[in-house]
């Protein structure tokens, strides 16, 4: 026993190490890398990719072996189930019986889990409110049901608080809903507009707070606060968030942040430095005429722990090396369009996805913004030539985004690919992001607009693509966040009766699927209304956070009851 004890414990250290996780020159942690109750320093970006990857260990890396035999067995329907699950013992002593228990005759796997680990709730539990009561009862009664609280302080005698894959918080947040029983990055934004518009500012500052606390402690915001997900961020809407913030409480907010922002940035751009012109490293790309332009990314080359089964079934229909198809479908859950034709080969499916190889207008229009709001920081910290400097560099991206992603002949931001120096061909809702971010020209916003009646809107809304794959983010689903930026977009270049028409639609279109379920849904099919929205790697979640929001924003900017 003690010698497969002693593999188990190389075993982890060399999962620890794997090509695609971080790698610093620290020492490699041991097998309790989370043991200290004091919070690490906050990991230095200069040192390369994700820090946090080799400070926190993931399910898979605490329970090799039995971890793959749990995903690939298919113990459970859901892949997310069991890297939710919490351990009962410490690692070392799970994996002692599992290497005793395992070869037994009669040994049941799906018992030996449920004997060592508390699973988690069922995540397809539907709520249902009240349908007489009305959506504006049901939206803020799901306020409560959503809402989870601050973790607890720490317990010097919880030995197991290192092994449970959510990473505390220190202020209460708002889950999306269904499986995901944690706070996400990108969601949360379009959550708190609908918190906002409640009268909500302090739950709106306790999620701006969450996110600080997850940059400062890791140097960059996590795609959720799972220790699973320590390998990848997502759209980077942190300066949007203290913008909604600032206009409720002052601008004096701006520098109550400023570090978070200066940190995340620094995340975002490492590398960019020491790139050669057409070469990319980590999140940056550096262009042929120098310009510097970014990509969504993944630090890790395996398959995703929460999608595992899944992943390695679709490397074997891919003909890219497994570690370069891994890193494209992480990049692809980075962005939060997973998955979309957008992220394929012309005509290809999964097995063709290029993500790290498309420079994404909705990406950069956001890192534009940071770039702006740091420039707003500096100037109302009295320091305008570091402003100067902040808007310089918006003024770069936003001249090399119009210039490589602006198609005149489609009348259509799209994502340009940096191998092959081409704009991808296929036009999807990412191009209302110059719009709600202010990099397009009038000219260009009218050609938008124009784009999205002829060829976008549906009886429910913005279809996503206009390509049918069977892929979430492709037709004919439309999505809540999606929705809110082609309205605002089209709002800030006044061309307010189209905006006005999606918006009424999508507000028909939730308001129609309420009365019919009792349900907000994360997504739904915006080309028949009687139809439920289908595709992606797990069924259709109620909830729902960032539908929620930008419901309600719709209604009090519309006037709807």
């Amino acid at each position: 026993m003690r010698k497969k004890l002693s593999g188990w414990l190389l075993g982890l250290l060399v999962v620890l190490a794997l090509p695609g996780q971080a790698q610093t020159k620290k020492k490699a942690p041991t097998v309790a890398p989370r043991l200290a109750s004091k919070a690490p320093a906050a990991p230095k970006p200069a040192d390369g990719g994700t820090p946090a990857a080799l400070l926190y260990a993931s399910p898979r890396q605490l329970f090799p072996g039995l971890f793959e035999a749990v995903q690939l067995g298919h113990v459970f329907r859901d892949n997310k189930t069991f890297v939710d699950a919490v351990p009962r013992q410490r690692p070392v002593t799970i994996m002692d019986a599992w290497y005793r228990e395992k070869s037994r005759p009669g040994f049941q796997l799906k018992a030996f889990v449920e004997a060592h680990f508390d699973l988690p709730a069922d995540g397809e539990a539907v709520f249902r409110s009240n349908v007489a009561a009305g959506l504006r009862h049901h939206l803020d009664t799901l306020w409560t049901v959503l809402a989870r609280p601050a973790a607890p302080p720490v317990d010097p005698n919880d030995s197991l608080a290192p092994y449970r894959s959510l990473l505390p918080l220190p202020r209460p947040y708002i889950v999306p809903g269904g499986r995901f029983r944690e706070v996400y990055y990108w969601d949360s934004y379009f959550t708190m507009l609908g918190l906002a518009e409640a009268g909500k500012t302090q739950l709106v500052r306790d999620l701006t707070d969450n996110f600080a606390f997850l940059i400062s402690r890791y140097g960059f915001v996590p795609n959720g606060n799972r220790s699973y997900y320590l390998t990848r961020s997502q759209p980077p809407f942190f300066a949007r968030m203290v913008t909604l913030l600032a206009e409720a409480q002052g601008n004096g907010v701006l520098l109550s942040y400023r570090s978070a922002l200066e940190l995340e940035y620094r995340y975002w751009m490492l590398g960019a430095d020491q790139l050669a012109p057409g070469t990319a490293a980590h999140r940056v790309v550096r262009l042929p005429g120098g310009a510097v332009l970014n990509r969504y990314w993944d630090e890790s080359i395996q398959p995703r722990e929460e999608s595992y089964t899944e992943d390695v079934a679709a490397a074997k229909r891919s003909q890219q090396p497994p570690a370069q198809f891994y890193r494209n479908v992480r990049a692809a859950a980075a962005s939060g369009w997973d998955f979309s034709s957008r992220w394929f080969r012309p005509g290809g499916g999964l097995a063709s996805i290029q993500t790290t190889d498309l420079v994404p207008v909705d990406l950069n229009c956001l890192l534009y913004q940071l770039e702006q709001t740091l420039a707003e920081v500096c100037r109302v910290a009295g320091q305008p030539a570091l402003a100067r400097e902040y808007t310089a560099k918006a003024t770069r991206r936003r001249t090399a985004l119009l210039a490589l992603c602006w198609n005149s002949p489609t009348g259509w931001f799209q994502d340009y690919n940096w191998r092959t120096r081409q704009r991808s061909p296929v036009r999807t809702l990412a191009g209302v992001y110059p719009l709600a971010f202010g990099l397009a020209t009038p000219a260009q916003a009218a050609r938008v607009a124009q784009g999205l009646k002829a060829n976008f809107l549906r009886p429910g809304g913005l279809v996503t693509t206009l390509t049918k794959t069977g892929q979430q983010w492709d037709a004919p689903n439309g999505w809540a966040p999606l929705q809110y930026l082609a309205v605002e977009g089209l709002r800030r270049y006044q061309q307010r009766p189209l905006a006005d028409t999606i918006a009424r639609r999508w507000v028909g279109l939730n308001r129609r699927v309420f009365t019919q379920t009792g349900q907000l849904l994360e997504k739904y099919d915006v080309v028949n209304p009687n139809r439920r929205a289908g595709g992606g790697e797990y069924p259709l979640q109620d909830g729902f956070g960032w539908t929620n929001g930008v419901l309600l924003r719709f209604l009090e900017w519309y006037d709807l009851k």
